[in-house]
């Protein structure tokens, strides 16, 4: 089926439905992983409006600034052998009444707001340069204003030993801290790194890697006014989210962002009407496709195979009309190269082409 989604301000057929509240909870959360077999935390109606809590599995890197009773609870309860085989908090799943196989979930963000003005950069053991700094990790925490909407370093410390539990709680009032980054201020940017509706597979799916189904894009543009496009692979979707951040830059090159918790207010709507084959992200002036492989050369082809895709269906172009304009007007980045699947993503300005229904001299 072609690819025929309108831009989403422009579409009246999805009024917001009923207003939902989604906590993170112990029995709300799963850590770690998909799992189709998982039940619902949450059944909602497309069109549905949804606040979430998306909690960071980093919070412990500073308990005191960063976790709350509610979030405490979260590590408490949850055993160590319940977190894998990934490592980020996900809040849900969320049942959409009517998802099938081969439709489109489309997830429009709306707000995201740090639950606290503090997050965490670990430079960890999985990052693209652990071996350059002699396989030493260290933790930076950042201070959140909010005013402002930028980020400054308030202390970090070497991480003792290896990080590899997920949600480990680290005793910073009596760690070593140091001053860091003094005078740089970073832009915030809320978003969520990993969000996604269950594979259709037997059992648990790590939520480290990307795929087809969402999961660690990684990519800090899935932030408030963007659109996300999932292809459902079960019945209901069971989507989820996780993994907040404040702040990232393409490559995520230490491993991880700003992690910090979010709430989220998302408004998710149940598309029949089209296909496509991979995580779809639209914001006001973009289209953007993503590609996942653990060759990085592999995922460039297979993002561009599927914006050849996009141009084709969406806009109409020849397969020859679609390559051009992708080496002269789609720009190519890298997500992220930390996640053993690793990510590219190209975008397209939605702007450079005729509006639906103009007629276009060809000459």
């Amino acid at each position: 089926m072609a690819f025929i989604c309108e831009p989403t301000e422009t579409r009246a057929d999805t009024l917001p439905g009923a207003l939902h509240t989604l906590n993170a909870t112990p029995k709300t959360v799963h850590w770690g992983y998909f799992d189709p077999a998982r039940g619902p935390a949450l059944r909602i109606k497309s069109g549905d409006l949804v606040q979430a809590e998306a909690i960071t599995h980093h919070a412990g890197d500073d308990p005191e600034l960063m976790m709350d009773e509610a979030v405490t609870a979260i590590f408490r309860e949850i055993p160590e052998a319940d977190r894998n085989p990934g490592v980020h908090i996900m809040t849900g799943p969320i049942h959409v009444e009517g998802a099938e196989p081969g439709d489109m979930l489309e997830v429009r963000y709306l707000r995201m707001v740090p639950r606290c003005n503090y997050g965490s950069n670990l430079a960890a053991n999985w990052g693209h340069l652990y071996d350059e700094f002699d396989q030493k990790e260290r933790v930076t925490i950042y201070e959140l204003d909010p005013n402002a909407q930028t980020a400054s370093a308030l202390y970090a410390y070497d991480f003792p030993g290896k990080y590899l539990t997920p949600g480990t709680i680290t005793n910073c009032p009596v760690c070593d801290r140091q001053g860091a980054l003094p005078g740089v201020r970073v832009p915030v940017r809320p978003h969520l790194g990993t969000a996604g509706v269950a594979p259709n597979v037997n059992g648990r799916v790590s939520t480290i890697p990307p795929g087809l189904h969402g999961g660690n894009i990684d990519n800090w543009r899935i932030g408030a006014g963007a659109t996300m496009y999932y292809p459902v692979q079960v019945d209901g979707a069971l989507f989820s989210i996780g993994d907040p951040h404040v702040s990232q830059g393409d490559g995520e090159i230490s491993g991880t962002a700003i992690e910090a918790s979010l709430n989220v207010l998302m408004q998710i709507v149940l598309r029949k009407d089209f296909t496509f084959p991979s995580p779809l992200l639209e914001t006001p002036n973009w289209w953007i496709v993503h590609g996942f492989d653990p060759d990085l050369n592999r995922a460039m082809k297979n993002a561009s195979l599927d914006m050849l895709g996009l141009l084709t269906e969406h806009q109409g172009l020849s397969r020859n009309d679609a390559y051009s304009l992708m080496s002269v007007a789609a720009d190519f980045s890298i997500t992220q190269v930390v996640d053993g699947t690793q990510g590219i993503h190209v975008r397209i300005p939605r702007g450079i082409f005729p509006a639906k229904g103009s007629v276009r001299d060809p000459t």
